[in-house]
């Protein structure tokens, strides 16, 4: 008798810790449910129920507020009443209210920079299946920001505007070469040798990536125009090949903070003089070491940089900035597409995965898309010149 007391005033004060370090996000109203009591935070009407079959220890999420939410809702210890996307955009509109332990987090905000763990840490994402990116993802296969010109367009034509935007900055010619720096499925090389003629390459270290890529140039018959390899971008120097452009579009993400001069210095290698090179990566607003859940289950070893770091190496390349754009809204907008095709899938998707990884994806679905719409994190394309290049046209929007 006196040990199930003990046992539940131990949890009623686990709870009311808890409840504390929740108050922390109080800038709108939800109620927090345990199995016999509720709190309401903030003032108002809450708009959603966060409920919890256990509490979580606060110096679990003292160490990383991120892990300790997100692995209680992979394991259904924690539940939302509500809707899953609102409810991360509050919470990740408070991002900073996170708390984070650096020095107990060390290895995996800052894993190795290696090749050998680069490679396994991409693999370990892209590698999941091309069968499952083909229920969520558009006919494309494009898995980055999609780009809306009309409020009516789809999933599909957003991501064929977004390769065609990103071609007509590059200001391709026939004949001209072209580098994709992870190059995905290839549907931005295949439209530009479908469009433009051009003569590319692309290098992925995404084993699924490579082989769905080859089948799509044999199948358009694109031979002669298009190969892919599976290629660390450091060993493009050792090609000894020049490009008349090169693209990279949000693979800059994997290479981690103390390798983005490392990047560029490869692309400066094989980009000819004058040459344009276009970067479209997701970016924040600071530099700091990321969110610790998604490092340690979906992008390992993933580091964002921020504009002015990126800028700062390119000056030091001798890129001359022709333009910068933020297409953050745009990619909230891609994610809430996804997020909203993973779930009409879930029949096919529970055939694959079990429930925990299924949890985890929505997750990270619609945390991504919270993240953009809060301006947690942002998306830009940056496009330059090798040097000087006085032979593009003068006017911005050519």
């Amino acid at each position: 008798m006196l040990e199930k007391l003990k046992e539940k005033a131990e949890s009623i004060a686990e709870e009311k810790a808890m409840v504390s370090f929740l108050k922390r996000f109080d800038e709108n109203p939800f109620l927090v449910r345990f199995q016999n009591n509720e709190y309401l935070i903030g003032e108002g009407e809450p708009t959603f129920t966060v409920d919890f079959k256990k509490p979580i220890p606060v110096s679990e999420l003292l160490k990383s507020t991120s892990i300790a939410l997100g692995e209680a809702y992979m394991d259904k210890n924690l539940t939302i009443e509500g809707d899953l996307y609102n409810a991360l955009v509050h919470f990740l509109g408070q991002m900073g209210k996170f708390s984070t332990d650096e020095k107990l987090l060390g290895k995996l905000l800052h894993p190795s920079v290696a090749k050998k763990f680069q490679a396994r840490e991409v693999q370990s994402h892209y590698d999941i299946g091309n069968d499952f990116y083909k229920l969520w993802l558009d006919k494309t296969m494009s898995y980055s920001c999609a780009y809306f010109k009309h409020d009516d367009d789809d999933l599909y034509q957003a991501q064929v505007n977004k390769v065609d935007y990103i071609l007509e900055k590059l200001h391709l010619k026939e004949g001209m070469t072209l580098l994709d720096i992870g190059c995905g499925w290839g549907f931005l090389l295949i439209e530009a040798a479908k469009k433009y003629k051009i003569k590319g390459m692309g290098i992925t270290l995404s084993h699924e990536q490579y082989a769905e890529f080859n089948r799509r140039i044999e199948k358009m018959n694109l031979q002669d125009y298009l190969t892919v390899k599976l290629m660390d971008y450091r060993d493009l120097p050792k090609t000894g090949r020049k490009f008349d452009r090169v693209v990279s579009v949000g693979m800059v993400e994997h290479v981690g903070r103390d390798n983005y001069r490392l990047f560029n210095d490869c692309v400066k290698s094989v980009l000819k003089k004058g040459g344009l090179f276009l970067l479209h990566y997701i970016s924040q607003l600071k530099e700091d070491s990321g969110n610790g859940w998604m490092q340690k289950y979906i992008f390992p070893g993933g580091e964002l940089p921020s504009l002015r770091e990126m800028v700062d190496i390119m000056a030091e390349e001798d890129f001359h900035i022709l333009d910068i754009e933020n297409l953050r809204r745009h990619y909230n907008k891609t994610l809430l597409c996804w997020d909203k095709n993973f779930h009409d899938h879930m029949d096919e998707i529970k055939k694959m995965f079990d429930e925990r990884f299924i949890r985890m994806w929505d997750l990270y679905l619609a945390g991504c898309a919270a993240a953009f719409y809060t301006g947690v994190i942002e998306i830009h394309q940056i496009l330059v010149t090798n040097g000087v290049n006085n032979d593009l046209p003068i006017t911005r929007w050519y």
